[in-house]
């Protein structure tokens, strides 16, 4: 890649923090660093810590937050960083953002960077919108003047209007958001840094900010890092994509298969809440032993997206060969109420023969849960002769915001199920029937 047309550069990056501590350690390892650092040794505590595993108990108290990241990124581009939490990203785009120093590591911006990592994020709480609005603007270099010119377009974007002169303290987060981003957006920095932050907003705001990074980096030619869990913002959004799991860089590439990675990963890893019974007695009874699920493709997925194919398989145990028998899986939502039913014997297509050890699998070819986490129920049982085995939530189905609709627009509305569906002006209205 030409470094000519690299807006940001990041070589080596590592990011280290002492667990329980704050600042950068004890009196004793300050000085310990120090005699190592004027002798030219390296620092002691950078060879021992261990990646921050939220899932286990370390020995250290030392944790790398980022290991070794190496990436460039070309101007114009809009990146997307997802992960799972605590992977390491917001981390990074505050060592981007220049706001903590790195550990190790060198990065080299081309260009202004404005960001929004969190809810107030270079705000004074005691001054005015108006004010803090300069006040950023001095920051990033500008001139009263400069800050003057944008004034009308970040309080028209932002909505604040009637509320410029009142203190910021006053404001609600999702004020506080909208102002946020639209002076980040609007100051005209090279680079623009966007963390999870924009989730605090409506709907309409967040198709609203996604509309205008596209605005500054397709026209303006910005560049564009954009962190967030939805994978149908980043997909209509970013022209490529950064995978982080434990503080590291684990995918680098286009935006499909980087979140093909990440579903694919134990980045959000579902529950099994299924018994485990590999020790019971299968003898003389037929026992429903484990479900798995996976994608169109048949890789195992560990969530899912709504909007994609997703294979639930059950397999089974069954003593003894048996006819006409149907699954009945049936999706809940987190307070128990069922959300939809699947049952083969409503689709005609009974198994006539089952025997051994064996599995069966449900293709659902659109999923229309919204974002969240659900339980899979799972009944098997005969035509005449009455349930077989049944496991009530059997497996926790964990989903996250997808392109549903192939707009890249995700529904404020976070209950019930998605559907499918056209609207349409008819030529002429005779009725109110269609």
């Amino acid at each position: 890649m030409e470094k000519n047309n690299v807006a940001i550069s990041v070589s080596n990056l590592s990011k280290q923090y002492r667990l329980g501590e704050v600042g950068t350690g004890t009196i004793s390892h300050d000085l310990n660093r120090w005699w190592h650092r004027i002798r030219g040794k390296e620092d002691p505590y950078l060879r021992v810590g261990e990646t921050n595993a939220r899932e286990s108990k370390g020995e250290s108290n030392y944790v790398w937050s980022l290991k070794d990241i190496n990436f460039d990124v070309k101007e114009g581009e809009v990146i997307g960083i997802i992960g799972r939490n605590g992977a390491g990203k917001s981390t990074l785009l505050k060592v981007l953002s220049k706001i903590t120093a790195p550990t190790t590591g060198l990065i080299r911006a081309n260009g202004r960077i404005a960001s929004l990592l969190e809810v107030g994020t270079g705000f004074h709480p005691e001054m005015t919108g108006r004010e803090n609005i300069f006040m950023n603007g001095t920051i990033m270099g500008m001139s009263r003047y400069e800050v003057s010119s944008k004034l009308d377009e970040i309080v028209a974007f932002a909505g604040v209007e009637r509320y410029l002169d009142t203190p910021v303290k006053r404001y609600s987060s999702g004020m506080k958001v909208r102002l946020g981003f639209a002076i980040a957006a609007h100051l005209e920095p090279e680079i623009l840094i966007v963390d999870e932050v924009l989730a605090v907003g409506d709907a309409e705001f967040q198709n609203k900010a996604i509309g205008k990074m596209k605005e500054v980096s397709s026209s303006g030619g910005r560049t564009v890092l954009f962190v967030s869990h939805n994978m149908a913002a980043v997909k209509n959004l970013c022209t490529s994509a950064i995978v982080m799991d434990q503080g590291r860089v684990v995918y680098s590439g286009t935006v499909d298969k980087g979140i093909s990675y990440y579903l694919k990963s134990s980045i959000q890893k579902s529950n099994d809440l299924l018994i485990d019974r590999r020790g019971m007695d299968v003898s003389d009874r037929f026992l429903i032993k484990a479900i798995e699920l996976s994608d169109g493709l048949n890789e195992g997925v560990s969530c899912a997206q709504n909007g994609s194919k997703l294979v639930v398989s059950v397999s089974y145990f069954s003593p003894k060969q048996i006819d006409e028998v149907y699954f009945r899986l049936q999706i809940t939502s987190s307070d128990g109420g069922v959300l939809f039913t699947l049952n083969n014997l409503h689709t005609d297509a009974l198994f006539q023969i089952l025997e051994g050890e064996g599995l069966v699998k449900c293709l659902i070819p659109d999923l229309p849960l919204f974002a969240g986490k659900y339980n899979i129920s799972v009944l098997c049982a005969q035509r005449f002769s009455g349930v077989l085995d049944e496991v009530r939530d059997a497996k926790e189905l964990v989903v996250i915001d997808g392109n549903f609709f192939g707009t890249g627009k995700v529904p404020s509305v976070k209950q019930g199920v998605l559907l499918r569906h056209n609207w349409y002006k008819p030529e002429i209205v005779t009725s109110f029937g269609l």
